[in-house]
């Protein structure tokens, strides 16, 4: 077995240029499955942190079909106050809408809520406040932006006070929020810049948008988990909706959850097979050149077999040629995915995202690379080593 891999080295080292290409095919196939597969892992683990750092007391409550009983503000209310599982409630519309100030404009999501929503999204204020109650009885024309549109179109942070248009009807800035990742609002919305306004003042200053409420947050109270919330808010829908559960859908941050990790698992397995086949190509690389490499040893292998070679010795010497070529590529490609791997990671470290050799999948390289070497390397030295000496001794090529 040492002699054997002495050999298959010293042959390698022999050929350098051509060992390299050989091993190129593999080197590829071990790059595009470690890279593509690290990058996805390391996007979902950013995409769990962030849902988690939201926390798990939230649902989401869509609204399909009213079925002609539509629900109000005041509905939302009856229900936070008669249900002890109930936390709050926040209604949510959104529209993009122009927004302009001094000499500025650019395109604002804008959000029509009620001041709830600022503590069942976690938001944070750099200055000013969130609505206010008296905000939503009046439909007061003020406007909470974040820290974008602040800076891009009043022109500094340090804004509240300021008027701003939206849609040509003037607002007055009296907060601006942190731009931080840690809200379905911030991770969804199509613009950096966002404004939340009271939800009746959105519906006036909207062309789509309803005084009728489609779409709402919910909290679970203290004291109560939010499968205790889902299961209360469940039975009051079906109770309005006439017992129909597809007139409305009730969404928990574990079923987002799931459902990020069910498509991302199948990403996963997509791409992996995608960089296996890659492998497979690398492989039948290798077993062409271990063809060529057979026939130009074949007086070579007569000599051997003609001193007392062993048909199994001529075998383990070129399986293990076969071998080492393929683990060397496999090696080489690991070392180039960690070093792409890094300079992902310093082009997106503004992101807080960041990468890694995910090690099982780096495990599963090494095994398949090892197992295509046995596989593909097998026939060219099956054929070498049934050679018969004076045939081989007699080879003129």
């Amino acid at each position: 077995m040492i002699l054997s891999l002495k050999m298959a080295l010293r042959s390698i080292g022999s050929n350098k240029m051509r060992a390299v290409l050989t091993m190129l095919g593999i080197i590829i196939g071990v790059v595009a499955l470690v890279v593509l597969v690290s990058l996805v892992d390391g996007a979902t683990s950013s995409v769990t942190d962030t849902l988690s750092s939201l926390g798990s007391n939230l649902l989401t409550v869509t609204i399909e079909d009213d079925k002609g009983s539509p629900i109000t503000m005041d509905t939302l209310n009856e229900w936070t106050q008669k249900q002890d599982t109930i936390g709050r409630t926040a209604p949510y519309i959104s529209d993009s809408i122009t927004g302009s100030a001094e000499g500025e404009s650019g395109s604002f999501t804008v959000y029509g809520t009620v001041p709830e929503y600022y503590d069942i999204q976690g938001l944070e204020l750099v200055m000013g406040r969130f609505l206010k109650t008296a905000d939503i009885q009046n439909s007061s024309y003020v406007c909470i932006i974040n820290e974008a549109a602040a800076e891009e179109i009043i022109g500094y942070a340090d804004c509240v006070g300021q008027a701003i248009s939206l849609n040509n009807v003037k607002y007055t800035i009296v907060g601006v929020l942190s731009d931080g990742d840690d809200s379905l609002t911030n991770m969804f919305s199509s613009s950096s810049m966002v404004a939340y306004v009271p939800y009746e003042s959105l519906v006036r200053l909207s062309t789509t948008a309803s005084s009728e409420i489609t779409e709402f947050y919910v909290s679970a109270a203290e004291n109560f988990t939010v499968e205790d919330a889902e299961n209360t808010m469940t039975q009051l829908l079906m109770e309005r909706f006439e017992q129909d559960e597809d007139a409305f859908s009730v969404t928990s941050q574990d079923a987002l959850e799931d459902a990020t990790s069910s498509i991302t698992s199948v990403l996963t397995v997509m791409l992996g097979g995608i960089a296996a086949i890659s492998l497979v190509v690398g492989g039948i690389g290798i077993m062409n050149i271990m063809m060529v490499t057979v026939t130009e040893r074949t007086r070579e292998i007569g000599i051997r077999k003609a001193i007392g070679a062993s048909r199994g010795t001529i075998l383990m010497q070129f399986l293990m040629e076969a071998v080492v070529q393929c683990m060397m590529g496999c090696c080489l490609g690991i070392f180039i995915s960690w070093a792409i791997l890094q300079i992902v990671n310093t082009v997106v470290a503004s992101l807080g995202m960041t990468f890694a050799l995910n090690i099982p999948v780096v495990c599963i390289a090494v095994v398949f690379c090892f197992f295509i070497g046995i596989v593909f390397g097998m026939y060219p030295a099956n054929k070498a080593a049934k050679m018969k000496p004076i045939d081989a001794l007699h080879y003129g090529g």
